[in-house]
């Protein structure tokens, strides 16, 4: 689906080019009865597509950044960045109740840390379960898990045309959401000079600046391991507000910083909120929760 997206622009634009897809299904896609952490980390979703991409088997790579590790290898680079889709996370619930009628007990399906961590944290009374899948795959399991619901990216939904399933589009107030969630990045070879050339319409100048702030939030706190860590960054004008949260997984514990700059300054602003939750304690908190990742 995220792949189609980018065909389509690019054959909008390139009518005498013929664009094919190649699926390609990752370690992450196959085994998805494992967590996340014992596989590798969200890079198990990107690496036997760079493997693909090296090789010269495909041109280009589509990517939710949100699962594209911090620090790329040195033969590539993300060299368009679309338009952001929604960037909430959203409820698909049972009699399409909201999280605020949820019965204490309540049982919530969801795969990501980070929701988990934020959900116990508003909520401590209900049980977060781990569920794997796509997004089929995760409604389905409302009634093969016995689950009162599942938390999923208002992105994927939405592309699915799904959204007559949502119960809530879950406020940021409530699930900050992830770095990079809702955005699509197209990853070359750093060489491919003529690729390069040829996807630099596609980039979204509101998006790029968010992503880029994200992603620097990301590389000075170091959340290269799979722990529970947002980032949202939101541009208003010429100016950028950037969230950031890390917590522990059972919620108990949350730092939470935010920046505001000129959005050229957009890697002050990840240093900024980085090394705020920090000095706070986010160094001790993920020292001992995720030293060994």
């Amino acid at each position: 689906m995220q792949a189609e997206i980018i065909a389509a622009q690019l054959t909008s634009r390139y009518r005498d080019l013929v664009f094919e897809i190649l699926p390609i299904r990752t370690k992450g896609d196959r085994m998805q009865n494992i967590s996340l952490v014992e596989i590798g980390g969200k890079g198990v979703f990107v690496k036997e597509i760079e493997d693909a991409l090296l090789s010269g088997k495909i041109d280009m790579a589509v990517h939710s950044m949100k699962d594209v590790p911090v620090e790329l290898a040195d033969e590539f680079e993300i060299a368009a960045v679309p338009a952001r889709e929604d960037p909430r996370d959203v409820l698909i619930s049972r009699r399409k109740l909201k999280l605020e009628e949820f019965p204490s007990g309540g049982r919530i399906g969801t795969g990501s840390l980070r929701r988990r961590m934020q959900l116990l944290n508003f909520m401590p009374d209900i049980e977060v379960v781990p569920i794997r899948g796509n997004i089929g795959t995760r409604i389905k399991k409302i009634d093969t898990e016995k689950l009162d619901g599942v938390i999923l990216a208002a992105a994927g939904i939405r592309r699915m045309n799904l959204v007559n399933e949502i119960s809530q589009f879950i406020p940021a107030e409530i699930l900050l959401p992830a770095a990079g969630q809702g955005v699509l990045g197209v990853e070359i070879r750093k060489d491919d000079e003529t690729v390069r050339n040829m996807i630099t319409f596609l980039n979204h100048r509101q998006t790029l600046y968010e992503i880029s702030a994200e992603r620097a939030f990301l590389a000075y706190l170091g959340g290269g391991c799979q722990v529970p860590i947002a980032g949202f960054a939101q541009v208003t004008g010429d100016e950028m507000t950037l969230r950031g949260m890390v917590g522990s997984a059972d919620g108990r514990v949350i730092i939470a910083e935010s920046a505001r700059g000129d959005i050229k300054s957009w890697e002050q602003l990840g240093k900024q909120v980085a090394e705020r939750i920090l000095s706070r304690g986010g160094k001790e908190l993920l020292d001992i929760e995720y030293g060994n990742c």
